[in-house]
């Protein structure tokens, strides 16, 4: 089930849940919301960019800018630093 980001449409009338946006579980059949769970005010569905899997050279290349090395076996007991 995705998660869908919304936010108020009332400039004033604003709760401590909607007035800077906040995300709902939903199913794609159901119908977006339109006003806020806890106060009324009217909301609107935000579009937002999906996450999608990454790689495993996108982790690698995070781990080698975090500064960690890869360590390929060479032996039983011995290791090269791959970068």
């Amino acid at each position: 089930m995705p998660i869908y980001e919304y936010e108020t449409c009332a400039k004033k009338r604003q709760c401590p849940h909607c007035a800077g946006g906040f995300e709902v579980l939903q199913r794609m059949a159901d119908a977006p919301l339109a006003q806020c769970p806890q106060c009324g005010a009217p909301v609107a569905r935000r579009i937002s960019a999906p996450a999608v899997g990454r790689s495993q050279s996108g982790f690698d290349d995070q781990a080698r800018n975090a500064g960690f090395h890869k360590l390929k076996r060479l032996g039983k007991g011995e290791y090269e630093k791959q970068y």
